[in-house]
């Protein structure tokens, strides 16, 4: 049987003359944060004081011994980042140069000291640049021109850290006569029956060795020959069980066994967890354009989703419970799509397992983002060896619903002054449209395959309009107010988005010793985006008085206009179901303490946007909508069953009076949308009044003006002590109420965020992580919207 011995100890990092301890899997930052030779970079201004490691040469080193009875041992590295000579004791096993890659070595017969040398990834990057010619990016850092992750050269959220090191762990592998060397299933679903095809590579050391392999799964077993260097065995599975998105059923996951057998003697076991499940994308024409729906198990879907980018700058910190603990906060705020977004890495199997247990459906792009792509050696082959194996390796998965292309590359030959400048240069098309599809078609012909994001599924179209396949919406962000959200409605939005800064518990950690102010130091090292305080700043006073000298009432202001621009995108485009038929707002998560997109910060902590998801995502939302016509509401049902609701709409003054009131009933059926007219006589007008729906305990507020407009009351409130939380009883209209509560205390943590209160109201704000309640220490961190005069 196949004996594996983990690498993970003995190793050090060479720097200068010393000889530091490593840790593997890791990267040398880490190694030199933790030998105090570097200080942590993400502290303060921190991040340009490291620059200059990811200009140096690394080694690392350990020393390797053991003899085995076996007859092969190999060397397997699942991750090295990136470029690296693996030599033992001076003799070369191999050179590398693509992050997203494992790599296996015979070292049969040998020990000594082993060596893995790796060049500064700019080296390389450079090196080929300059075989192969200048290409244009959306940034300077030249990371179009290796595989590695993308994001480590910094992006518009994220610093410039650019790592190197063993990344994954690393493992000696004895074995004799043969081994599993691969093994690509196809699970499909047959009028109810689960088919599993397990299509078997062996590598051997005895080519003349009868050879079968065995499969087990639900109790189902079945055996094959083996001829040559591979075999195919199927089972079918009566009855199965499917496995469906969160919100639509179960996630049933079955256990699949294959063992090499040699005779009786097993040589080698294969275990994964499969989800049986269909799927399929509806890119059909109709009387909008090209849609872009995904059907699961027959049923067509809204795509409630979040953009993934690495959940650390330095990946090999991400551990197995971080991942869980990051998508189930993904699946909290109703989240049923992750995608994970090109300019970062393909997860370890511990994102895709959590996302097969929690229902999440996986986008996986290809990792290739914001750039131009030679398409020559030495990276061509590279990309092919990279996508063979991930594709192979994720298969399993059942939470995988879709393989694209890259992310903006098609949009951005088109729209980003590219094509001139290439002069007819290699770019990556040949990828997205060629050696892609061809290797999902050959390798994983169950899932389906879009080239790019956006795209429009053929140059006959723009990459990005609107009508046609995904559409990437940022107009709005980077020069108009979001109420423009609500003059379109695109097939698909694969990204949107608006900033806003982390959390103040975060800030503080972050920038210790910092007076925080916008222009603050800190703060401004802190956000990466091209005039990204100036987008804040005019997106905001189209709505609030932007705050001169108070940064708390500023940080308020930001969060709460980010949660009020994706509400007005995604009430207005899941009412508008089934012609939009998903969103995916940039981002959930961030890598580092930063000002960017994310609902939750890079220390973890939600943002307002987050619970504000959890509202927007929720099965049932009420939303209203403005037109032309006049203002209706939308019940938006994505639930199984019918909504029947009794609506009550209220024409309220700011002062609490109420000045016109109708109850109407509504029934919306499974996966509808059903509108309601809103009478005219109960259309609010002018700067002092606005309307409220109430119905089954969701609530839906209109106010016909900008805030900036509004003649708000000065808010009033009571706050008292509740168990295990505050009670916040209003007085008058408050509207947008906030706790921060990482301002009671760093861990500490509310249960909701942003809630609007009638006169007379109140609402009960659960707090964990608060050791020492204060009715006034609460008061003082909440926040709500001011009168502007």
């Amino acid at each position: 049987m196949l004996e594996a011995t983990p690498l993970g100890d003995g190793w050090i990092l060479r720097h200068d003359s010393d000889r530091l301890p490593a840790t593997v899997p890791g990267c040398v930052h880490t190694d030199l944060m933790a030998a105090g030779v570097i200080p942590d970079p993400f502290l303060g201004r921190n991040e340009t004081e490291v620059a200059w490691v990811g200009r140096r040469d690394w080694t690392y080193e350990r020393d390797l011994g053991g003899s085995s009875a076996q007859e092969q041992t190999d060397l397997v590295f699942e991750g090295l980042d990136t470029v690296a000579e693996i030599s033992l004791d001076g003799r070369t096993l191999g050179k590398v140069r693509n992050m997203h890659r494992s790599y296996r070595f015979d070292v049969t017969g040998l020990s000594g000291r082993l060596s893995v040398r790796f060049v500064s990834a700019y080296a390389e990057a450079e090196a080929v640049r300059g075989r192969l010619g200048e290409r244009p990016a959306a940034y300077a850092e030249p990371y179009q021109y290796l595989r590695k992750m993308a994001c480590s050269f910094g992006w518009d959220w994220g610093p410039t850290l650019v790592t190197a090191g063993i990344w994954r762990p690393v493992r000696l592998e004895h074995w004799s006569t043969a081994r599993i060397a691969r093994v690509r299933p196809l699970v499909t679903v047959d009028e109810g029956t689960g088919v599993v095809e397990l299509n078997v590579d062996v590598e051997r050391t005895r080519v003349e060795a009868p050879l079968a392999v065995e499969a087990t799964v639900a109790g189902v077993r079945a055996r094959a020959e083996i001829e040559g260097a591979g075999g195919i065995v199927r089972l079918r599975v009566p009855d199965a069980e499917l496995w469906w998105p969160r919100g639509y059923g179960e996630q049933p996951l079955y256990e699949v066994e294959l063992t090499l057998l040699h005779g009786e003697d097993a040589l080698d076991v294969w275990r994964r967890r499969i989800g049986f499940r269909t799927v399929e994308l509806d890119r059909g024409a109709d009387g909008h354009g090209t849609g872009f729906t995904f059907v699961v198990n027959g049923e067509r879907l809204f795509a409630r989703g979040v953009n993934w980018i690495p959940d650390d700058v330095l990946p090999s910190r991400i551990t197995r419970e971080r991942y869980r603990e990051r998508l189930e906060q993904a699946a909290g705020a109703g989240v049923d799509l992750v995608r994970v977004w090109g300019g970062g890495i393909y997860e370890s199997e511990d994102f895709y397992d959590a996302c097969d247990e929690l229902g999440l459906l996986v986008w996986q792009d290809f990792p290739f983002a914001c750039a131009a792509y030679p398409e020559e050696q030495p990276l061509r082959g590279e990309v092919e060896a990279e996508a063979r194996e991930n594709v192979v390796r994720l298969m399993p998965h059942p939470c995988l619903v879709l393989w694209n292309g890259n992310n903006e590359n098609l949009w951005g030959f088109r729209d980003w002054e590219w094509e001139p400048r290439l002069a007819g240069d290699s770019w990556g098309e040949g990828y997205y449209l060629g050696l892609l599809p061809r290797v999902v078609a050959e390798l994983d012909p169950t899932r389906p395959y879009t080239a790019g994001s956006p795209w429009s599924g053929s140059w006959d179209h723009h990459p990005n309009d609107p009508a046609h396949g995904t559409h990437h919406s940022w107009e709005v962000w980077n020069r108009e107010d979001y109420a423009d959200y609500r003059l379109s409605v695109p097939r698909f939005v694969a990204e949107f988005g608006w900033q806003a800064p982390p959390a103040y518990g975060t800030l503080r950690r972050a920038l210790p010793g910092e007076e925080l102010a916008p222009d603050s130091p800190g703060m401004l090292h802190h956000q990466k985006a091209d005039d990204g305080n100036g987008k804040l700043e005019r997106g905001l006073a189209r709505h609030f008085a932007v705050p001169e000298d108070d940064f708390g009432r500023w940080h308020y202001l930001m969060q709460l206009n980010q949660a009020r621009a994706i509400a007005a995108g995604i009430e207005h485009w899941r009412a508008h179901w089934p012609v939009c038929a998903g969103t995916i707002v940039w981002q959930l998560n961030d890598c580092w303490p930063v000002t960017s997109w994310a609902a939750i910060d890079g220390d973890g902590r939600e943002k307002p946007l987050y619970h504000e998801l959890r509202r927007l995502y929720a099965d049932r939302l009420p939303a209203f909508l403005a037109g032309d016509g006049g203002l209706e509401l939308a019940a938006v049902n994505q639930a199984a069953g019918d909504w029947t609701g009794a609506l009550t709409l209220r024409r309220m003054s700011v002062t609490g009076e109420v000045l016109g009131h109708r109850g109407v009933r509504f029934t919306a059926g499974p996966r509808t949308v059903a509108r309601v007219e809103v009478p005219r006589e109960l259309t609010p007008a002018g700067p002092k009044e606005y309307l409220v729906a109430d119905v089954d305990g969701l609530r839906a507020v209109h106010f016909p003006l900008p805030d900036i407009e509004v003649a708000y009351p000065r808010p009033e409130f009571d706050v008292e002590l509740a168990p295990d939380g505050i009670t916040v009883t209003a007085r008058t209209l408050v509207r947008d109420l906030l706790l921060q509560a990482d301002r009671l205390a760093p861990g500490a943590r509310a249960d909701r965020g942003l809630v609007t209160l009638l006169p007379g109201e109140e609402v009960t704000i659960g707090v964990r992580g608060w050791k020492t309640p204060d009715a006034e220490r609460a008061r003082s961190a909440l926040y709500c919207v001011e009168p502007t005069r």
